[in-house]
């Protein structure tokens, strides 16, 4: 015998040993194949079955009310974000006159702009908002409804943007299939859990069990509530590296024909396009809103004179027409005033039902009289 056949037969000779145990079991797998393949297709039809029955449930919910087939139903907004809220509400039918802007007009009640304009308002103005977002939102409304009753732009510092085309939306993203027409493409696009997510708390609506983010018209006072306001908390918003008195700039820069002519402002473009659109079909109203001087451009800087230009070319479209304008960005008794505020850019609710009577008291003809705000572009007189 040669070396090692001892330890080759002794490996066999274990082989021949397992090898009946081994086959038993390969048959075993073999015979319980079936009820594997039988596992499978049940867990395959459960799965199946649990996506169709969450399919079903969001587009019959429907909470963004954009589903073409969903069942009529009562679908106050239960979502925090505007963005995804406002394009059913704007397709709605139900107003027939809007707000557009930043968070520096969201508080403008549509009931007083209601009283105050006639017609029913929303107020679609949304946090953050750059002017691409707001002119997305406004041509829903368009060709959803047709030219509003009464059109209300806030403007602020995004409509002066040298980059508004290009930084056309923020970190929050922007559901652009939502504001197109095609309202099929919307169905593949909710089917996640967020939409799932505010579907359940839209039936616990219907059960009496939460209430609405937002009222019916997109108003909410998003401030603090009135009774709790304190100057010296507010202060600390105003001025968090502490109040410093800087004089204006002496002189004040002005600039040249040439810098002037350079500066670049597309959102304009947007302006005079929506303005077109409407024009002797709607009153429109462009507010450049209050924000605090803390907020606004140093008086007297270069700042200060390019947001001027951009405001004066703003009223020139207004004027061409036919549109009202009315400014209050500027230094006054009331952006001055920290009491009026609760940080730079936000107003308390008192101030903000003085602006409604401001813009009713502009679309008459009439004037500031204490000079906190002015009228820069009139409609023409019928």
């Amino acid at each position: 015998m040669k070396p090692g056949a001892p330890i080759r037969d002794g490996v066999f000779d274990r082989l021949a040993r397992l090898w009946p145990a081994l086959r038993e079991r390969l048959f075993r797998a073999r015979d319980d194949a079936p009820a594997w393949r039988g596992m499978v297709r049940t867990l395959g039809v459960s799965l199946a079955g649990g996506l169709a029955a969450v399919t079903a449930a969001i587009y019959l919910v429907d909470p963004y009310d954009i589903v073409p087939f969903s069942p009529p139903a009562d679908r106050p907004m239960m979502d925090l974000n505007q963005r995804w809220l406002y394009p059913g509400v704007a397709r709605s039918g139900r107003f027939d006159s809007l707000v557009i802007g930043t968070s520096t007009i969201r508080l403008l009640d549509p009931e007083r702009l209601d009283a105050a304009f006639g017609g029913r308002f929303a107020n679609f103005a949304m946090n953050s908002a750059t002017a691409w977002e707001q002119k997305q939102l406004a041509h829903v409304f368009l060709r959803a409804n047709g030219p509003p009753r009464t059109l209300v732009i806030g403007i602020d510092s995004v409509w002066c943007a040298p980059d508004a085309d290009r930084q056309r939306i923020t970190f929050r993203g922007f559901p652009e299939w939502m504001y197109d027409d095609d309202r099929w493409n919307d169905l593949l696009h909710i089917l996640n859990g967020k939409t799932l997510e505010i579907a359940g708390r839209m039936v616990g609506y219907w059960l009496g069990l939460r209430e609405p983010r937002y009222r019916d018209d997109g108003f909410e006072v998003f401030v603090p509530p009135e009774e709790t306001y304190d100057l010296a908390r507010a202060r600390t918003h105003l001025y968090p590296a502490g109040r410093v008195e800087t004089p204006p700039v002496e002189p004040p820069v002005k600039l040249s024909a040439a810098a002037e002519e350079s500066l670049r402002f597309p959102a304009h473009d947007w302006v005079d396009a929506l303005l077109g659109e409407t024009r002797g079909r709607s009153r429109v109203i462009l507010a450049a809103m209050p924000v605090h001087v803390t907020a606004q451009p140093h008086p007297g800087s270069e700042a200060a004179a390019i947001e001027q230009a951009c405001l004066d070319r703003l009223a020139a479209i207004a004027k061409r027409h036919g549109a009202l304008m009315v400014d209050w960005r500027f230094p006054s008794a009331l952006t001055r005033e920290d009491s009026n505020y609760w940080d730079p850019l936000h107003y308390r609710l008192p101030v903000a039902e003085r602006l409604v009577e401001a813009l009713r008291a502009a679309a008459d003809g009439g004037s500031s009289p204490d000079g906190t705000w002015r009228v820069t572009a009139r409609p023409p007189k019928p």
